[in-house]
């Protein structure tokens, strides 16, 4: 008795199941915020192959040479990138002779990092890439609607940012300066 009582309720949930219909992905805006960070992604590589560097690797970089000195848990912060993970994309800027890691006097447990002369060579080699690939990902806007495109994503990354793996202190100082 009790087995068919269980038979027949695991028969319900399965037509309860096959009655769901699940919404359409792009109704979602977190679909299309994936899709277009994908593409973000493609575009980027495809812009910048020759200097072999990726999107995260370039934010590194970049981060570092506006403010050299800058430990590793406070660059990913500033970069919006897991601080379990920075050290591997280091690794391989350091490994290529981009990115310099040098123990902090106030703490020896602390990496205080700079970049290059050839990692500045590079980014400002690599720069007219970057900004080329960030004008293929507009294209498609309107030149009227791109400043309004790129204003809104950055009040959805603000108010958004704590809930983030890894928040970043870049949105977190643009929104006390709002």
């Amino acid at each position: 008795m009790r087995t068919s009582a269980l038979a027949r309720r695991d028969t319900e949930k399965s037509a309860m199941a096959m009655d769901y219909q699940p919404a359409e992905l792009e109704n979602y805006p977190g679909y299309h915020i994936r899709r277009l960070q994908q593409i973000a992604v493609a575009v980027f590589m495809e812009e910048t192959q020759e200097f072999g560097v990726t999107p995260v690797q370039y934010a590194a970089l970049s981060a570092v040479l506006r403010q050299p000195g800058v430990d590793q848990r406070t660059l990913a912060r500033m970069i919006g990138f897991d601080t379990s993970t920075i050290g591997s994309v280091i690794d391989r800027l350091e490994a290529r002779g981009l990115m310099v890691r040098n123990t902090s006097p106030a703490d020896r447990r602390v990496r205080l990092l700079s970049v290059t002369a050839e990692g500045a060579a590079l980014l400002a080699a690599a720069e007219p890439s970057v900004l080329r690939a960030q004008q293929r990902m507009l294209e498609p806007l309107p030149q009227e609607q791109r400043g309004l495109f790129m204003d809104m994503m950055a009040v959805l990354v603000r108010q958004n940012d704590e809930l983030a793996r890894a928040p970043s202190t870049l949105a977190a100082r643009r929104a006390a300066a709002d």
